[in-house]
């Protein structure tokens, strides 16, 4: 844990869970970051997860990012269920609304990144959305026209699961969509794609 982290709890009541969080404080805007797929080991340690945190950090950005239930303290066990995903990533989300003031922006990487856009969806709080590499299998059916406020989506050239081309096709109904290529690197963002994420999360959020 960095010296700026400080671990939170975080209550979904409906389920009565309790999840473990990570809270990066700022003096500008704040968001929720949201990890990869919890069945696949998907953490708010994973090295993707930590540069969007570092970055938005750099930028002024207070984040809040937090692991899945059934993930390292979290209660409950591993699924992949939207249902659970949407009821995690909206309690944290409340957590951080009685702290700062909205708007609010939401974050994710892989599933984390598809969880963010359907919440963003649903709830008028977050303002603004930062995806990597959200998959676009978990994409296609959302209505993404929907949401007004910008989105940042950064993915690699050779990502198979979120493919630069698909993704474009899909963002190009709506407006103020700013989609950020990685060359030579694939969904995992390893070597020099993990510097590049962080560069572009700073950028488009600073």
């Amino acid at each position: 844990m960095a010296p700026s982290e400080f671990p939170v709890t975080i209550e979904v009541a409906p389920d009565a869970l309790v999840l473990e969080g990570l809270w990066q404080p700022g003096s500008g805007r704040a968001g929720v970051i949201a990890p990869p797929h919890p069945e696949y080991g998907g953490s708010f340690d994973n090295p993707v997860v930590s540069e969007v945190a570092f970055a938005l950090e750099s930028a002024g950005c207070a984040s809040l990012r937090f692991n899945w239930r059934g993930v390292g303290a979290s209660q409950g066990r591993p699924t992949g269920d939207w249902r659970a995903a949407d009821a995690d990533f909206a309690a944290a989300v409340d957590q951080l609304d009685r702290t700062v003031p909205a708007p609010l922006f939401g974050a994710g990487y892989s599933f984390g990144a598809a969880a963010a856009l359907r919440f963003g969806l649903a709830d008028s709080r977050l303002g603004s959305l930062l995806l990597v590499a959200p998959p676009v299998s978990m994409l296609r059916k959302l209505p993404i026209e929907r949401f007004r406020g910008p989105i940042c989506v950064i993915v690699g050239d050779e990502d198979v699961f979120a493919p630069a081309d698909q993704l474009s096709e899909l963002l190009s109904s709506r407006e103020n969509v700013r989609l950020d290529v990685i060359q030579g690197v694939d969904h995992f963002f390893s070597g020099p794609g993990l510097s590049e994420v962080r560069r572009l999360a700073r950028g488009a959020l600073g």
